[in-house]
């Protein structure tokens, strides 16, 4: 289910991830409603984790997102309580998953996604149905008695136990659906329901940090903001059980022996809320404690090219979408030191620039697609022409020493680089905001400028050759500067459209 709501709302949820974050609390709602509808905090989490690499939110309002997943992933538990265990689908719903099958092996595209979606849904209840079977009769074997006792190291010890559920089975909310089945035979009371359930809470990270080892620097502090976050939730989830638990038994006595279940997912959704809203306000400080803990010792062009985005070939895009972007605006501030004494930008080092493109060439490689005309796959056709690009304009900076220091000291071209570098300066700034309308505009302008006037210069270099005005030496020299200037003007006009190209794409 969670597979085929990800091929139909993945895009959606992402977009809307990236546009409602504008603050922690803005993002904490987004994060727990598109959990809530994708029925993953997983996928949401590595949505998360691109982003903040992609440079298109920042770390404190992914924090916002991920709170909000933890709250949002309690929804599964309401899910089976109320569908599964009170009405009871288990046979009701075959004829849904009947039809869900049949969408997916004779539908194609969404309809086949729908089908695929409905089958998932119907099996989750099919699943409890089964798990309800097997277990009765099971009070009789397995009983609270035989778990260890309800006090403060008992609870911590099944804290533990409901750890170790979750690293078997690689889902939180699957741990909770078996706690909610065992709990509904009476195999365990109340309060060893909910001590598992805090303990699945904390285990659900594991997956995370060990996804974030060797990863970018913002995927590992995703990774250990998560567990963080969530130790202290289940700290906070342990001193809050014994007055949960008296709460109901002060308002309705005895009703939290007939509706345990309901209860437990209660508390479920209560601690994962709680410790959301205590939080948010101090996201930042949060923020600052994790950055702390995990220091950038380095900063490169290509640092966020974390191979466990490669999961989600989106997720990895946007990523790249966002190295191409700073490795573009770095070259041609260079591009516009070297031809410009009086601009304000530095010269970069071109060694850890083609550094930095191989690596990203490297990452591309990882990313296979299959079907062709897909808004990805526009965009991985439009990354590879930017880095074909970025590599051969890296190398017309490379003949800068002889070429670029004729182009900007000949008279007769000085008027064309001043266009020239107005043109790329604007791009830059672009590039910079994030404002892609009229940017191929500008490239091809700085592309025009260079052909359409540069070609008179030639010509007339020609003639002066031929009028014994100049030399032969003294021609090449100013032939190689137009010829130089020409290479980089195109190089930068392709660049410019196959970005516009990438954000169009992304747009789809």
């Amino acid at each position: 289910m969670t597979g085929a709501l990800h091929e139909l709302a993945g895009n959606t949820m992402r977009n809307a991830l990236k546009k409602m974050t504008k603050s922690p609390f803005s993002g904490a709602l987004t994060g727990a409603i598109s959990t809530t509808i994708l029925q993953s905090s997983s996928a949401i989490t590595v949505a998360a984790v691109g982003f903040v690499g992609a440079g298109l939110m920042t770390f404190p309002q992914s924090l916002g997102i991920i709170f909000g997943a933890n709250a949002g992933t309690t929804i599964t538990g309401w899910l089976v309580v109320l569908l599964g265990f009170k009405l009871k689908l288990g046979t009701v719903i075959l004829p849904v998953i009947f039809v869900g099958a049949i969408l997916k092996l004779f539908a194609k595209d969404r309809i086949a996604a729908i089908g695929f979606s409905l089958a998932g849904f119907g099996l989750i209840f099919v699943g409890i149905s089964m798990m309800q079977q097997g277990m009765s009769g099971l009070e009789q074997i397995i009983t609270p008695e035989q778990f260890p006792a309800d006090t403060w190291l008992g609870r911590f010890k099944l804290v533990l136990m409901g750890v170790v559920i979750t690293l078997i089975t690689q889902s939180s909310s699957a741990g909770v659906a078996v706690s909610l089945t065992a709990l509904f035979a009476g195999a365990i009371n109340f309060n060893q329901a909910a001590a598992l359930v805090i303990g699945m809470d904390v285990g659900t990270t594991v997956t995370a940090v060990m996804a974030s080892i060797g990863g970018s620097i913002s995927s590992r502090r995703t990774g250990v903001s998560h567990v963080i976050y969530n130790v202290c939730t289940a700290i906070g989830a342990l001193f809050l059980l014994s007055p949960y638990y008296a709460l109901w038994e002060y308002f309705s006595p005895r009703s939290l022996i007939t509706n345990a279940e309901i209860a437990l997912v209660g508390f479920h959704t209560c601690f994962n809320l709680l410790g959301m809203i205590i939080v948010l306000p101090f996201t930042a400080k949060f923020a600052q404690l994790i950055e702390k803990i995990i220091k950038n010792e380095s900063l490169t062009y290509a640092e966020n090219l974390d191979k466990a985005l490669l999961k989600d070939p989106s997720i990895a895009l946007t990523a790249i979408l966002a190295v191409v972007n700073k490795e573009s605006s770095a070259l041609l501030k260079h591009v516009n030191a070297i031809l410009s004494q009086e601009c304000d930008h530095e010269r970069i080092n071109l060694l850890e620039m083609q550094v930095a493109l191989d690596e990203t060439h490297v990452y591309i490689d990882f990313i296979h697609l299959d079907k062709t005309g897909s808004p990805q796959w526009q965009q991985l056709i439009a990354a590879i022409h930017i880095l074909d690009h970025l590599q051969r304009l890296h190398e017309r900076c490379d003949e800068e020493e002889y070429r670029a220091f004729a182009a900007k000291n000949d008279v007769d071209l000085t008027a064309f680089v001043k266009q020239f570098i107005l043109v790329v300066e604007k791009i830059i700034g672009n590039i910079e905001k994030q404002r892609w309308h009229g940017n191929a505009q500008l490239g091809s302008d700085a592309n025009t400028i260079m052909l359409a006037q540069l070609t008179p210069v030639r010509d007339d270099v020609m003639s002066n050759i031929a009028a014994g005005n100049v030399t032969v030496p003294q021609a090449t020299e100013k032939v190689e500067a137009i010829r130089w200037l020409k290479r980089v003007s195109y190089h930068v006009n392709r660049i410019t459209h196959h970005l516009d190209v990438f954000h169009h794409a992304n747009k789809i």
